[in-house]
């Protein structure tokens, strides 16, 4: 059975199909992600015009001197700028100059070079660009902190990468591979760029959209992970991260686990109604995270309840912590300028983990017995687990 061969022109035509073929999906794919929009319309309008490129491409000889060559490099250059474009907006940036300068390049080097040499322009120089914008592209990727955590990301990159590399081998060592083979090269080094050329219109779309649904997945479950009101992480994460913080961080600190729950809570919402109660406990999730730190965990587990795991090198620092947050939320929610005008107060249990490594349900069921002993004896208090109260919070 004879080997199946593509000519050129079919490979064009598989380029250009799959080309449009991706810019209406990604089209398509701002209905699912509006808040992507701007970045969707890029990629699709950078796919878009690598077809328009590929059609002026195969027809420029029909075109008069150099219009033809000139117009499909500059346009296929744009195309692989609007992607770079794309790109670096999914990471909030915007690289015009780049762009522009790139293409700056491409028409002086055309307008300098290409009426005498226009077959080394387009097979050699041509190619400089593209390089520079595919590995711009896989750079702007891969610094994207935002989309680091997703898998997806590196083979955008891989993709993009391998495309840079394999075109900086067109534009530095096919010169010299021609010199030394003969120009019959060329026809080769076409099909196979074109080859590279229609993998590449199947692969980085594909990667693109696995990564931009990779994005939706994360976001829905770091919502389901957070409390809306809050902005803090809700019981599901806490008990998630909380495992994973005791494991780590156990064998180096002592950790403590302290309970915290709004005093009549209930008769402020009866009183001033529910929106006071949500600025309660905005007020409470926003200066607890500020005295505990960046590094603990602090979640709201329920209602008026909030929980935090931190290290600590002894029961007096959780205490001296504890007395930090109650204290300032009690001052700062009297205040009607910067809180909420009324009198709030919070009762907070301490349980500390035991060398056995208790784990996470065990800790915070100490911790509650703790709090509910603080609520019993008359609230605003401070109790560590297994002892009587240690303070008053105020």
């Amino acid at each position: 059975m004879p080997a199946m061969r593509f000519d050129l022109s079919t490979l064009y035509f598989l380029a250009i199909g799959t080309l449009l073929l991706s810019a209406g999906m990604t089209l398509w794919e701002c209905r699912a992600r509006p808040e992507r929009r701007k970045e969707l319309h890029f990629l699709a309008a950078g796919f878009a015009t690598l077809a328009t490129g590929c059609i002026l491409a195969m027809a420029r000889f029909h075109l008069p001197g150099t219009l033809g060559a000139i117009a499909a490099s500059m346009i296929m250059l744009s195309g692989y700028l609007l992607l770079f474009e794309g790109v670096a907006a999914l990471g909030g940036h915007r690289r015009r100059a780049i762009s522009l300068a790139l293409l700056v390049a491409l028409a002086l080097a055309w307008a300098f070079a290409g009426t005498r040499w226009q077959q080394e322009v387009w097979h050699y120089f041509c190619a400089g660009p593209i390089a520079l914008a595919s590995g711009l592209t896989a750079w702007e990727m891969w610094r994207n902190d935002r989309l680091h955590a997703l898998r997806s990301q590196r083979i955008v990159v891989a993709f993009a990468a391998v495309h840079a590399l394999f075109y900086a081998g067109r534009a530095l060592i096919l010169p010299l591979l021609v010199s030394s083979v003969g120009p019959h090269l060329l026809v080769t080094a076409s099909t196979v760029t074109m080859y590279a050329g229609v993998l590449y219109s199947v692969g980085l779309p594909m990667a693109l959209m696995a990564l931009l649904r990779e994005e939706t997945h994360a976001q829905l479950l770091a919502a389901s992970r957070t409390d809306y009101l809050t902005s803090l992480g809700n019981r599901r994460w806490f008990f998630e991260e909380g495992e994973r913080y005791i494991r780590s961080a156990h064998a180096q600190t002592r950790v403590f686990l302290l309970a915290f729950d709004l005093d009549h809570f209930k008769s402020i919402n009866d009183r001033f109604g529910h929106a006071m109660g949500d600025q309660a406990l905005k007020l409470f999730a926003r200066f607890a995270r500020r005295t505990v730190g960046e590094g603990t965990i602090l979640a709201r587990i329920g209602g008026e309840e909030f929980a935090a795991l931190l290290p600590c090198r002894s029961s007096a620092e959780a205490i001296s912590v504890a007395q930090g947050v109650a204290g300032r939320f009690a001052e700062v929610a009297a205040d009607p300028r910067t809180g909420l005008g009324v009198k709030a107060t919070v009762s907070i249990g301490i349980a500390e983990l035991g060398p056995d490594g208790t784990e996470l349900p065990g800790l915070l069921a100490a911790a509650d017995s703790a709090l509910y002993q603080a609520k019993a004896s008359g609230r605003n208090r401070i109790v560590l687990a297994r002892t009587e109260p240690l303070a008053v919070a105020n």
